[in-house]
């Protein structure tokens, strides 16, 4: 038996009183007018940048003109033609230090607080997190009011052992002496793409 294993053995003997989970279908979770609106003025709150792509528009060029000094480019996506390195096909996750801008696609956006569903699609996940920049292609169409409509929204895939996670902005702490840092722990900038229907 795990270490782990111990620990939930010893808690679960020593509850004494069981609770049955609250029931949510009364919360009037909050909804907006417009959710694209609210999660565009959302993500600027948070630090990201949000750019509507134009029908017809190609991501690579657009990319390219964001970032045009970026060296290191980390994609698997299909339409990604300028990444210099696939997360799917690097030995291991360190390998992906030193990307420039790692491009990864969100599922949906919350227009409550400006998160975007990442789930793993790819090999090593340390491409959302190393990358020094971040581009997230979201579909337009794709936002919802608030956690409560994404949460019933998550789906896993099964080949990367269920994980996912929600991303909100470029990484910032302000622990440091009160000052706000950009990229403490992972990318200093997050830029969300909106595509066309």
């Amino acid at each position: 038996m795990s270490n782990k294993d111990d620990i939930l053995k010893r808690y679960r003997a020593n509850v004494r009183e069981k609770y049955d989970m609250p029931d949510l279908s009364d919360i009037k979770a909050i909804t907006y007018p417009n959710p694209l609106v609210q999660f565009v003025k959302m993500t600027e709150m948070v630090g990201g940048q949000v750019i509507e792509v134009d029908p017809g528009r190609d991501v690579n060029v657009l990319i390219r003109e964001l970032f045009p000094k970026a060296k290191e480019i980390a994609s698997n996506l299909p339409e990604i033609t300028i990444a210099t390195r696939n997360p799917d096909t690097v030995g291991r996750a360190r390998d992906l230090n030193g990307t420039d801008v790692g491009i990864i696609r969100g599922k949906f956006g919350v227009a409550e607080n400006a998160c975007i569903w990442i789930p793993q699609t790819m090999k090593e996940k340390a491409v959302c997190f190393i990358s020094e920049n971040l581009i997230i292609l979201l579909p337009k169409s794709q936002i919802v009011n608030n956690m409560h409509e994404a949460y019933k929204r998550i789906e896993f895939d099964k080949e990367y052992d269920g994980y996912g996670t929600f991303i909100s902005g470029p990484s910032k702490t302000a622990d440091i002496a009160q000052v706000l840092v950009m990229g403490a722990q992972a990318a200093r900038s997050a830029t969300v793409l909106l595509l066309p229907e």
